[in-house]
């Protein structure tokens, strides 16, 4: 057996199934290897996309996503991709190849180390045959230990050298201990003291307490407490089917209703949350508040540099639950937020009343996020991208789905296509949605090929301004000359057609509806190149650039 194959063999047993990049010199004989084996070989066109497929895969599924590329070029081209799976504390394991350790004129080498340090990835490198199974379990162990890509560089000649261990591959689960910290009994204490002095209570909960499985243990308390359900981006929409009093996502994001409501608060709760500067809005969202934080991280701090008055280091539903039984037999009850005013003023929240000239044969972006909420059905998830345009997806959806992921991790364009790939994949290729702007879909534009061999069962709708739309609404705020940042477009849904898919340009409302019921009636590879007027502004954007919330 060569170590390649043995490298193989450890991957399969990590619980590895579908592996995602492109196959050179420095990977292919680990992925034949692989393939012999059963496991999924997912090809891109080009290797970012595939470390962020894998990030997709890792996020939906919080377990290691594997991608892999060949050494040097192949691995440089992993940059943007490992820099926001590592913001996204996403677990991935990249298996590259590495220029020959016996050849150091070789002309593809690269220092890989150092290449993964600056972009935030831990580094493993298989220096010795002997090292095989360690260097591959220790990359799992880290990648779920530290939620963040760690990258595995074997060096071509130490591949193709033999091994000579018959030994059983141990995986890593066996270095992962199943013990659990005990919730510190004091910072309980000190938690159901702020709660039940509180009056206007608001639980915040985000992708930790998704995680958990926490919804039921949050749907009581805030019952126990009258509290406020709110949500971080990356929970959006989470327990909005099963509260009335859900006030959608804290943060520049929230609604004019739900930030007036935040302004009251005396008490925040996070729970799986990291509470940052954007959830928080920089500290301004809750002025009079004080902060209960639930995670099981030793600590966090928040965003503005300050600590939550009490942390309580616990799983986010074993600590909602403890909370809960402490609550009771102090008999604390609550009245809170819950009440009929409270239930008025987030009536009819998402509505965005301000009006803009559209110009001809534009659509209002904001039709078209309403048309694909209102259309697509609530069992089907929803990937938003990054810019401008996720700002409309993202205040103007508000559908329950089975999930929502969002970008903004390290607030780059073009990562939501091979995230919603990614995640698709790992989801059993069911049906699912992703709204995103021009740019950032042009960007990997060349990987919807990859999308239509795979069979992905995934709507594109392109909210297309022809121009890179931040900008563009900066410079006009700047009163400098906009069309800077303007770049034609060619018709996506063509493409999407040339690419095998099925694709359209809607100019109308009318036929972006039409599009949406086509993919609705008949799921499979489709992009809805949607034209929107540069004229309307997001919220948001009205916010920061005006100083209007209106």
């Amino acid at each position: 057996m060569k170590v390649y194959e043995r490298l193989a063999e450890a991957f399969k047993a990590e619980g590895t199934t579908h592996i995602f990049g492109m196959m050179g010199d420095g990977n292919m004989y680990w992925m034949d290897a692989l393939n012999r084996l059963g496991v999924t070989m997912i090809e891109t066109r080009h290797e970012g996309v595939g470390l962020g497929m894998a990030d997709g895969w890792a996020r939906h599924k919080h377990s290691p996503g594997v991608a892999t590329a060949t050494c040097g070029p192949g691995v440089t081209q992993l940059a943007t991709a490992l820099v926001t799976a590592a913001r996204a504390e996403s677990q991935v394991v990249a298996f590259v190849g590495e220029h020959p350790a016996s050849d150091q004129d070789y002309h593809q080498r690269l220092n890989q180390a150092l290449f993964a340090v600056g972009y935030e990835t831990g580094f493993i490198r298989l220096a010795t045959p002997e090292f095989a199974d360690e260097a591959v379990r220790r990359a799992f162990y880290f990648a779920k230990l530290e939620s963040r890509p760690i990258m595995l560089s074997a060096p071509m000649d130490v591949q193709q050298q033999n091994w000579e261990d018959d030994e059983p591959y141990k995986p890593s689960s066996t270095l992962m201990s199943k013990r659990t910290v005990p919730t510190d009994a004091v910072a309980l204490e000190q938690a159901a003291e702020i709660i039940a002095k509180s009056k206007k209570p608001v639980i915040i909960v985000g992708r930790g307490a998704v995680w958990s499985g926490a919804g039921d243990a949050v749907i009581k308390l805030g019952e126990r407490i009258g509290g406020l359900i709110a949500t971080t981006l990356r929970a959006k929409t989470w327990l909005a089917d099963r509260t009335d009093y859900h006030a959608g996502i804290s943060g520049l994001y929230a609604t004019h209703a739900a930030i007036q409501l935040f302004e009251d608060a005396d008490c925040v709760i996070g729970v799986g949350a990291s509470l940052n500067r954007h959830t928080t809005e920089h500290g301004y969202m809750y002025p009079n508040a004080k902060y209960i934080q639930l995670d099981p991280k030793p600590h966090i701090v928040m965003g503005q540099g300050r600590a939550a008055d009490c942390y309580v280091q616990a799983d986010a539903k074993a600590g909602l639950q403890e909370l809960e039984a402490l609550l009771e037999k102090r008999g604390v009850k609550s009245t809170g937020y819950r009440t009929g005013e409270t239930l008025e003023r987030l009536s009819n929240m998402y509505e965005d009343r301000a009006e803009f000239k559209i110009e001809p044969g534009t659509i209002d972006p904001r039709q078209v996020c309403r048309a694909v909420d209102d259309i697509i059905p609530g069992d089907i998830g929803l990937f938003t991208g990054n810019g401008a345009s996720s700002a409309f997806t993202v205040m103007t959806t508000h559908k329950p789905r089975p999930y929502v992921h969002s970008s903004g991790f390290f607030g780059c364009i073009g990562q939501m296509l091979p995230t919603a790939m990614g995640a698709t994949i790992a989801n059993g290729n069911k049906p699912a949605v992703l709204v995103d702007g021009d740019a950032s879909t042009i960007m990997h534009l060349s990987d919807f090929d990859t999308v239509v061999r795979c069979k992905m069962p995934l709507l594109v709708v392109v909210l297309n301004d022809e121009a890179l739309g931040s900008e563009y609404q900066k410079l006009k705020a700047h009163n400098m000359d906009p069309e800077t940042s303007a770049i034609p477009s060619p018709d996506l849904g063509a493409l999407a057609r040339a690419f095998g898919a099925r694709g359209c340009l809607a100019r109308t409302i009318d036929e972006v509806r039409a599009g949406v019921r086509e993919w609705v009636a008949k799921p499979g590879p489709m992009i809805i190149d949607a034209r929107i007027s540069r004229a309307v502004i997001n919220l948001p954007h009205r916010r920061v650039l005006y100083g209007k919330d209106e």
